[in-house]
């Protein structure tokens, strides 16, 4: 049995003749950590988990109700949104549960479970973003020409992020490293802590494939996007809101990638140093920070990458003010102002994408075609909603 202990424990325990604690991280919680604390941590998971359910359940209501959004650049803002709704749902309503109770006391079963759920979603979410911005630089930049992001490449990148996630994640399950008890003994995450060598080699490879690359995605899909967005705007100088546009989205991918760095880098931090140290004496509440850290990032996803885009954020408005009745009510329904590509009609990498002078497709009525929009029928702004 006690070999079977150690791996789901997972922590150190030099001090136990200074701590007592109990040698079963599920028959009891942690001696060393004032009950307080655990009421603390349970509400302020309560807090984010609530928040991340709402604000993601009404992105994927938002979606379902108004056909506008459901375009190929959309597909993957809704993955994440439902990636990150899994991860509240299960990992944060277990772990505001555990910590109500002061310790894991679903059972090991238990434990593997939400290990790889919380981990397998929270990998598909931090993917998501970086195909995102990948996506993202791919329609503004245009590096394959005339080749457009359609409904096929969208999926693919859908595949891609699934696939890939739970290659990654489901090793600890089969027998390569685990999914052991945290520290502070109320969730379950990968073995950090263990020194064995297959251990350190899955922790490796994790960190470079899960960390890594998606940082270096996001990094240089909008590094390039916004050095493509200068030279469009000095090219087009002469106009005089040129390089408002420009302003927007810099600074909204600034907002993106300080957001990435906040939410992932505690954690990804931890993980590397515990696996160096495995015997590194840390307070559990410490200890406990970076996990939290990366939970929260379920609640502000949606407000950078969803509520900041102008038409999901109309859509949001009459889907409240207009109970009942939809944008897409009158498919055929279009305006004079409707027709006009513009930062008033569509999102921030609309605006801009019709300023990028690259091989446009007009089709019949003389109306050009954008891939660079979240969506291919502006919303109507004359809509009124019924009394």
């Amino acid at each position: 049995m006690d070999s079977l202990r150690a791996p789901v424990n997972g922590v150190s325990h030099g001090d136990e003749h200074e701590f007592p604690q109990p040698r079963d991280p599920f028959a009891g919680p942690l001696a060393s950590v004032a009950p307080w604390n655990f009421t603390v941590l349970a509400a302020l998971m309560f807090i984010v988990t609530a928040l991340s359910l709402c604000e993601n359940f009404t992105v994927m209501l938002i979606t379902f109700k108004f056909k506008q959004l459901r375009q190929p650049l959309n597909y993957i803002i809704v993955n994440l949104s439902v990636a990150d709704f899994l991860v509240s749902l299960i990992g944060g309503t277990l772990s505001f549960i555990t910590n109500a109770r002061g310790y894991f006391f679903l059972g090991r079963s238990a434990c593997v479970l939400e290990g790889f759920a919380v981990t397998f979603f929270g990998i598909v979410a931090l993917w998501s973003l970086a195909v995102l911005a990948f996506e993202r630089f791919f329609v503004i930049c245009r590096p394959l020409g005339n080749i457009r992001l359609r409904g096929k490449h969208a999926a693919l990148g859908l595949l891609f992020v699934w696939t890939f996630s739970f290659i990654w994640t489901i090793p600890p399950v089969l027998g390569w490293s685990s999914y052991t008890v945290s520290k502070i003994g109320t969730t379950c995450e990968p073995n950090w802590y263990s020194g064995n060598y297959s251990d350190h080699t899955y922790i490796i490879t994790f960190f470079t494939t899960c960390f890594i690359m998606p940082l270096g995605v996001i990094t240089v899909s909008y590094a390039k996007l916004t050095r493509k967005l200068r030279k469009v705007s000095n090219t087009h100088g002469r106009l005089g809101n040129a390089r408002k546009p420009e302003r927007q989205v810099t600074r909204m991918v600034v907002v993106m990638i300080v957001a990435f760095m906040v939410g992932w880098t505690p954690y990804a931090a931890f993980s590397i140093l515990v696996t160096a140290y495995p015997t590194i004496d840390l307070d559990p509440r410490l200890a406990a920070i970076p996990a939290f850290f990366s939970k929260t990032a379920a609640v502000y996803n949606p407000v950078i990458y969803v509520f900041m885009n102008k038409q999901f954020r109309k859509c949001l408005i009459q889907l409240f003010s207009c109970s009942g009745h939809t944008l897409d009510s009158n498919p055929n329904q279009t305006t004079d102002r409707g027709a006009v590509t513009g930062d008033s009609n569509m999102g921030e990498m609309s605006a801009i994408a019709a300023r990028i002078p690259a091989s446009e497709e007009v089709q019949p009525g003389g109306r050009s075609t954008d891939c660079g929009s979240f969506s291919q029928h502006p919303i109507p702004e004359n809509k009124v909603c019924p009394m």
